[in-house]
């Protein structure tokens, strides 16, 4: 999970802004902050409500709530592993008890507890036997091991709480950048409609002047082929806000459908535009890396206390049935009984309790080596946190960057389109009147369109300059507490 990025697979958690160039006219620089996109409703959908969904709704948030869950029934399993171990079982059986004097050693746990008088021939007396025990064993003292085993996984509920956190904050980003950019393109299908709706007004009049001799024929073919060029744009410009949608759509995990957004909002500028976000506040994905190394650090501590012995309380009692008489093999080798009931009764019993240590002594020489790959992961992380901060500042200061330009181009674009509708509507009279030619009214269809877009696309860019300065500060409230 190295770089400003999502946590398990490396995706970038901040883009760089791309410029949507769909168009025949360049729309200057909407920002693509694609972490994913989702929200929908059948009335206007406010920008809240599409988050609000999304965070509900979302697969991968719901995944890492289930992983945070898990974390915490490992911590109730590693408390309850430093239990005691208490055993009860017990056999019936039915076999021979020859004896035979020797060592015996049973290899991986393959050899007979068969016992009795080690006789000079082998005979096939057979009598039934029970045992009955009960055992438990204390790993008491260990050196701190099962101490750091908890302390391990409580590491790793910390983890994946934080992961669970920026993935929510990741997510909120990806919703509301998604928010405005199927806005910003709604706004500039209205915009290349209403270029549309203009060609079509000027193709009518072009029309009735070439019918009326008053104006060559070729007025009346680039007439049409602005048309033509304008349907095209305009699909185009469907086309785009369809995937718009479609990516909303599955941010906020609902189906496919047309949103009607509040578009309210992007007529006005943003009051916190230069606020500096919470100063106190660290960043989710800055507090998720800083978890990771925490973990590592943990599981450290834990390996080495493996390198240690352990102290062991452990007890046992048993209760032995067996048809075979105590006479049996010394007098008299007809002293048993083959009797179910007889065989199963038990009629001696024992105890013991008793302290163990066990020590592998070539274990330390093992654990040393895991120690040191696990410090060296721990710094590994370390320095990816680096990384993703030294990221993020650049991130942060690019966005007032972004900020600026975009208020700049706010101001700007208000000139921008009066000047053109006014050059539109003189070459429009003009060209009425016969007093200037096809291509001066094409040109100024042209500018007045570019204002158009350029209005739409700016307005919208302000809020996503905002909201990018909210991403890279890890403090979306600075964003959503505008609506």
């Amino acid at each position: 999970m190295p770089e400003v990025k999502d946590i398990k697979k490396g995706m970038p958690f901040i883009h760089s802004l791309s410029m949507l160039k769909k168009f025949s006219l360049p729309l200057s620089g909407i920002i693509a902050i694609v972490f994913g996109t989702t929200v929908a409703q059948a009335q206007v959908l406010t920008l809240k409500e599409a988050v609000q969904t999304g965070l509900q709704n979302y697969n991968a948030i719901k995944a890492k709530a289930s992983y945070v869950s898990a974390s915490k029934a490992s911590v109730k399993q590693s408390v309850k592993e430093y239990y005691p171990d208490l055993s009860v079982s017990f056999q019936h059986d039915y076999g021979t008890v020859n004896g035979q004097t020797g060592p015996l050693y049973g290899f991986r746990g393959l050899g007979t507890a068969s016992s009795g008088q080690p006789l000079a021939d082998q005979n096939w007396n057979a009598a039934f036997g029970a045992l009955y025990l009960t055992n438990i064993n204390w790993d008491f003292y260990s050196f701190g091991r099962a101490r750091e085993k908890i302390k391990t996984a409580q590491a790793v509920v910390a983890r994946d709480e934080s992961d669970l956190v920026q993935e929510q904050f990741q997510h909120e980003v990806r919703v509301a950048a998604a928010y405005l950019n199927l806005l910003a393109a709604q706004r500039l299908t209205q915009s290349w409609q209403n270029n549309l709706d203009r060609a079509v007004a000027l193709q009518g009049i072009v029309t009735t002047r070439v019918k009326n001799g008053l104006n060559a024929g070729v007025d009346s073919s680039l007439a049409n082929a602005e048309v033509s060029n304008a349907r095209i744009v305009l699909t185009r410009a469907r086309d785009y806000e369809q995937e718009q949608a479609n990516q909303l759509a599955i941010l906020m995990g609902v189906q496919h459908q047309v949103f009607t957004l509040d578009s309210v909002f992007v007529a006005r500028i943003p009051t916190a535009l230069y606020d500096s976000g919470s100063s106190k506040q660290v960043h989710p994905l800055l507090a998720f890396y800083q978890r990771r190394i925490d973990l590592s650090n943990e599981q450290a501590k834990y390996f080495k206390t493996l390198s240690y012995p352990t102290f062991t309380l452990f007890g046992v009692f048993q209760g032995r049935g067996s048809g075979f008489d105590p006479e049996y093999g010394i007098n008299d080798l007809n002293k048993f009984s083959r009797s179910y009931l007889k065989g199963i009764d038990p009629v001696r019993a024992n105890y013991l309790f008793g302290v163990g240590m066990i020590w592998n002594l070539t274990t330390p020489l093992r654990v040393q080596q895991q120690v040191t790959s696990q410090k060296f992961i721990s710094q590994a992380l370390k320095e990816e946190y680096e990384l993703t901060d030294q990221r993020l500042k650049a991130q942060l200061a690019l966005s007032d960057n972004k900020i600026k330009n975009a208020l700049d181009n706010y101001r700007e674009v208000p000139v921008q389109v009066k000047a053109a509708s006014d050059a539109f509507l003189q070459k429009s009279v003009l060209y009425k009147n016969g007093l200037t030619n096809m291509v001066d009214v094409t040109q100024a269809l042209y500018a007045l369109n570019r204002a158009e877009t350029d209005r739409a696309i700016t307005y919208n860019n302000v809020w996503q300059a905002l909201l990018l300065k909210a991403a890279a500060s890890g403090d979306f409230a600075l964003f959503i507490n505008e609506f």
